[in-house]
């Protein structure tokens, strides 16, 4: 791999890291044809082959280290980018030699969610930029420490809201905003998925090429579990559960809303009712949100075999629609007038009125190219990207609200937007925040 050229002898004044006597670190802009040098966090089968379109899709960008605590998953990586982009990365087991390192200008952070804030807050004190998959955030508390991180040491942060990027959402923003689809009356968000009993695996001992204890970083010890490795989705300590999916149709449905602060209230139901599966995040889950004016219910799952994402067919061809009726991620949007089907990274819309007819339509495809681009083009003209932590935190909190409504008994709780606190329930705001290992704590002064 080719060494990057600086313009200058330091960093300073290059990829424009200046830390004064206040301790924030001022980005300078860069020009198109400045190289920009990625790190990639985790290098799972979301992380590489996202990096990988970026550097194809974006010029003067390289990756110069893949950093992962198994050195199998890390080597497999650059082995893949050697083979797609010509040149072999180094490799690191830990993301503190990515901070170190003065070269790298941008993190790619794809690892388990429960590292997403501490290695956003890390990078942002190393006058890093990032970019973070959803759900950003574990907790509630932690959105707001990457929101202050980001602020304090003027760091891009992009997040994996994809579909900010979408020029489809964006009509549908516009055909809404129109007065078309007339006065809003709800949103009705799908996340209805195939799915199948959860058993729990025995500890085992860790592989040899796995540094278990830096897995679990924030997260508390325990022994090696492969099903803990492999299934952290279903582990609340990892992860927000199903509602992690789901989170990509709720950016969407605020965004449609003009983007909202928080709601007044969240009723959430769930349970491991169907199959009794052995995790502590639920089979399914229904949702309710007041947003005052308009309310907006998810309901979601994982034992509806017959449902299905649109295919990758549908998600690229802007010509070609989903069957909406068994479409497993769909967003339906009521108005007075009509009701809005929408497709979620990429599968368009289509408005249907009286009679079932057809009113309107806009084909759409997965904006992943385009949200690479903003995240790139936000890195040199250091303005702010589609999918900026403020909105990502916003929207991940409708995910957390509603997991701890379901974890204090299914219940109904009132929300205070500027404390970001329940009101008036002790149990329900012990756990906005997770507790943390020694070693692994997100600050509280970031």
């Amino acid at each position: 791999m080719k060494r990057r050229e600086f313009l200058g002898k330091t960093l300073a004044g290059t990829a424009g890291v200046a830390i004064g006597a206040s301790g924030l670190i001022a980005s300078s802009c860069k020009g198109a044809n400045d190289r920009i040098v990625l790190a990639l966090i985790g290098a799972g089968g979301r992380g590489v082959p996202t990096i990988i379109s970026c550097c194809k899709n974006n010029t003067g960008v390289e990756i110069k280290t893949i950093c992962d605590v198994d050195d199998s998953r890390a080597a497999a990586a650059s082995a893949e980018v050697e083979k797609q982009l010509g040149y072999k990365p180094s490799t690191a087991k830990y993301m503190k030699h990515v901070f170190d390192d003065r070269d790298i200008d941008a993190v790619w952070i794809a690892t388990p969610d429960h590292w997403h804030a501490l290695a956003t807050v890390w990078a942002c004190q190393a006058g890093k930029d990032v970019y973070v998959e959803k759900t950003p955030s574990l907790c509630l508390w932690e959105g707001r420490k990457m929101i202050e991180a980001g602020k304090r040491h003027r760091q891009i942060i992009q997040t994996g809201y994809q579909n900010r990027s979408g020029a489809y959402i964006a009509k549908a923003k516009e055909f809404i905003g129109s007065g078309k689809l007339g006065q809003l009356v709800h949103i009705r968000i799908f996340n209805m998925l195939p799915g199948g009993k959860w058993i729990a695996e025995p500890d085992t001992e860790a592989p040899a090429s796995l540094d278990w204890n830096e897995w679990l970083g924030p997260a508390p010890a325990i022994p090696f579990n492969k099903g803990a490795f492999i299934g952290w989705f279903y582990y609340y300590a990892y992860n927000p559960g199903t509602l992690n999916d789901a989170s990509h149709q709720l950016d969407i449905a605020r965004m449609l809303m003009g983007d909202p602060d928080h709601p007044k209230s969240v009723y959430g139901w769930g349970g491991n009712h169907v199959f009794g599966s052995e995790r502590n995040t639920p089979e399914s889950q229904s949702i309710t949100y007041d947003f005052e004016k308009i309310t907006v219910t998810v309901e979601s799952c994982n034992a509806t075999n017959y449902m299905s994402k649109a295919s990758n067919e549908i998600r690229m061809d802007p010509a070609k629609y989903p069957e909406w009726k068994t479409n497993a991620d769909r967003i339906e949007i009521y108005g007075t007038e009509g009701v809005m089907f929408m497709g979620r990274t990429g599968g368009g819309w289509q408005v249907y009125g009286p009679g079932e007819k057809l009113i309107a339509q806009e084909g759409g495809i997965h904006p992943d190219v385009e949200h690479q681009k903003n995240f790139i083009d936000s890195i040199r003209s250091r303005k702010q990207p589609n999918a900026n932590m403020e909105q990502a935190h916003l929207s991940a909190s409708l995910v957390h609200f509603a997991n701890i409504a379901y974890r204090v008994g299914n219940k109904q709780l009132l929300i205070d937007p500027q404390s970001e606190k329940f009101i008036g329930n002790d149990e329900a705001n012990s756990l906005l925040k997770v507790s943390y290992r020694e070693n692994y704590t997100v600050p509280e002064k970031v």
